[in-house]
Protein backbone atom coordinates (compact mmCIF):
# COMPACT_ATOMS: atom_id res chain seq x y z
CA UNK A 1 0.00 0.00 0.00
CA UNK A 2 1.28 3.50 -1.04
CA UNK A 3 1.64 6.27 1.55
CA UNK A 4 2.10 9.75 0.82
CA UNK A 5 4.90 10.93 3.57
CA UNK A 6 4.51 14.41 5.18
CA UNK A 7 7.92 15.85 4.14
CA UNK A 8 6.96 15.51 0.28
CA UNK A 9 3.75 17.76 0.99
CA UNK A 10 4.32 21.31 0.16
CA UNK A 11 3.02 23.58 3.26
CA UNK A 12 5.03 27.01 3.25
CA UNK A 13 3.39 29.50 1.54
CA UNK A 14 6.80 30.95 0.25
CA UNK A 15 7.25 27.08 -1.34
CA UNK A 16 3.65 27.49 -2.57
CA UNK A 17 4.44 31.44 -3.59
CA UNK A 18 7.41 30.04 -5.68
CA UNK A 19 5.62 26.92 -8.06
CA UNK A 20 2.70 29.58 -8.62
CA UNK A 21 5.30 32.48 -10.28
CA UNK A 22 7.89 30.12 -11.71
CA UNK A 23 5.96 27.08 -12.52
CA UNK A 24 4.40 25.91 -16.06
CA UNK A 25 0.74 25.59 -15.28
CA UNK A 26 -1.16 22.90 -17.28
CA UNK A 27 -5.32 23.01 -16.80
CA UNK A 28 -8.17 20.88 -17.63
CA UNK A 29 -12.15 21.11 -16.63
CA UNK A 30 -11.41 19.90 -13.01
CA UNK A 31 -8.24 21.09 -11.59
CA UNK A 32 -4.59 23.04 -12.46
CA UNK A 33 -1.28 20.96 -12.50
CA UNK A 34 1.59 23.46 -11.79
CA UNK A 35 5.17 21.85 -12.73
CA UNK A 36 8.37 23.39 -11.60
CA UNK A 37 11.96 21.87 -11.69
CA UNK A 38 13.57 22.67 -8.76
CA UNK A 39 16.28 21.75 -6.52
CA UNK A 40 14.55 23.48 -3.42
CA UNK A 41 11.61 21.99 -3.62
CA UNK A 42 12.61 18.85 -5.66
CA UNK A 43 9.93 15.59 -5.70
CA UNK A 44 7.45 17.52 -3.76
CA UNK A 45 3.78 18.41 -4.16
CA UNK A 46 1.17 20.83 -3.06
CA UNK A 47 -2.52 20.72 -2.99
CA UNK A 48 -4.90 23.67 -3.16
CA UNK A 49 -8.68 24.63 -3.00
CA UNK A 50 -9.74 28.23 -3.19
CA UNK A 51 -12.84 30.01 -1.01
CA UNK A 52 -14.79 29.92 -4.69
CA UNK A 53 -15.61 25.66 -4.27
CA UNK A 54 -17.38 26.48 -1.66
CA UNK A 55 -17.39 26.61 2.48
CA UNK A 56 -14.33 24.63 4.41
CA UNK A 57 -16.38 20.55 4.00
CA UNK A 58 -16.27 21.46 0.41
CA UNK A 59 -12.48 22.69 0.21
CA UNK A 60 -11.09 19.71 2.08
CA UNK A 61 -12.79 17.05 0.37
CA UNK A 62 -11.34 18.58 -3.12
CA UNK A 63 -7.93 18.17 -1.46
CA UNK A 64 -8.83 15.06 -0.05
CA UNK A 65 -9.57 13.69 -3.96
CA UNK A 66 -5.95 15.47 -4.79
CA UNK A 67 -4.49 13.99 -2.08
CA UNK A 68 -6.00 10.31 -3.14
CA UNK A 69 -5.55 10.75 -7.17
CA UNK A 70 -1.34 11.83 -6.45
CA UNK A 71 -0.90 9.19 -3.53
CA UNK A 72 -2.65 6.14 -6.28
CA UNK A 73 -0.24 7.47 -9.17
CA UNK A 74 2.67 8.78 -7.17
CA UNK A 75 5.32 5.57 -8.69
CA UNK A 76 4.48 6.94 -11.77
CA UNK A 77 5.59 10.40 -11.28
CA UNK A 78 9.17 11.52 -11.99
CA UNK A 79 10.61 12.93 -8.70
CA UNK A 80 13.13 15.72 -10.35
CA UNK A 81 9.75 18.57 -9.81
CA UNK A 82 7.45 19.50 -7.31
CA UNK A 83 3.72 19.66 -8.54
CA UNK A 84 0.93 21.79 -7.20
CA UNK A 85 -2.77 20.61 -7.35
CA UNK A 86 -5.18 23.37 -7.47
CA UNK A 87 -8.66 22.52 -7.63
CA UNK A 88 -11.11 24.25 -9.97
CA UNK A 89 -15.43 24.43 -9.66
CA UNK A 90 -16.17 21.00 -11.33
CA UNK A 91 -13.91 19.01 -9.16
CA UNK A 92 -17.06 19.30 -6.59
CA UNK A 93 -19.39 17.29 -8.01
CA UNK A 94 -17.06 14.41 -8.84
CA UNK A 95 -16.13 11.00 -7.78
CA UNK A 96 -12.31 9.91 -7.37
CA UNK A 97 -11.99 7.61 -10.42
CA UNK A 98 -13.45 10.54 -12.89
CA UNK A 99 -10.49 13.29 -11.08
CA UNK A 100 -7.94 10.15 -11.28
CA UNK A 101 -8.08 9.63 -15.36
CA UNK A 102 -8.12 13.89 -15.59
CA UNK A 103 -4.93 13.72 -13.44
CA UNK A 104 -3.15 11.25 -15.91
CA UNK A 105 -4.41 13.01 -18.72
CA UNK A 106 -2.96 16.07 -17.84
CA UNK A 107 -0.01 14.43 -16.67
CA UNK A 108 0.78 12.51 -19.62
CA UNK A 109 0.58 16.49 -21.16
CA UNK A 110 2.85 18.22 -19.04
CA UNK A 111 5.24 15.00 -19.34
CA UNK A 112 5.70 14.47 -15.54
CA UNK A 113 5.72 10.63 -15.39
CA UNK A 114 8.56 8.76 -15.66
CA UNK A 115 9.63 7.54 -19.04
CA UNK A 116 8.55 10.48 -20.36
CA UNK A 117 10.71 12.18 -23.15
CA UNK A 118 9.85 15.47 -22.17
CA UNK A 119 12.59 17.38 -20.58
CA UNK A 120 11.20 19.73 -17.79
CA UNK A 121 13.70 22.33 -17.62
CA UNK A 122 13.40 22.33 -21.09
CA UNK A 123 10.37 24.89 -20.97
CA UNK A 124 10.94 26.67 -17.73
CA UNK A 125 12.72 29.56 -17.53
CA UNK A 126 12.40 33.18 -17.13
CA UNK A 127 9.05 34.62 -18.13
CA UNK A 128 9.36 36.55 -21.20
CA UNK A 129 7.01 39.35 -23.02
CA UNK A 130 4.59 37.92 -25.07
CA UNK A 131 5.49 38.24 -29.15
CA UNK A 132 4.69 41.09 -30.43
CA UNK A 133 4.46 43.33 -26.94
CA UNK A 134 8.01 44.83 -25.94
CA UNK A 135 8.64 45.55 -22.38
CA UNK A 136 9.05 49.26 -21.72
CA UNK A 137 10.96 48.33 -18.35
CA UNK A 138 8.57 50.62 -16.57
CA UNK A 139 6.87 49.58 -13.71
CA UNK A 140 3.63 48.77 -13.40
CA UNK A 141 3.27 49.98 -10.00
CA UNK A 142 0.84 52.65 -9.14
CA UNK A 143 2.30 55.42 -8.19
CA UNK A 144 0.58 57.86 -5.48
CA UNK A 145 -0.94 60.96 -6.61
CA UNK A 146 0.33 63.97 -4.15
Amino acid sequence: MLTLPRRRIIKRRSDFQRVYRSGRSFANRYFVLYVFPSDGVRGRVGFAAGKKLGCAVTRNRVKRLLRETYRLNQDRVREDAALLLVGRKPIVDVKCPVVERAFLQLGQQAGIFKGSKKDLRAFHGPRHAAPGKASSGKSTARQKRS
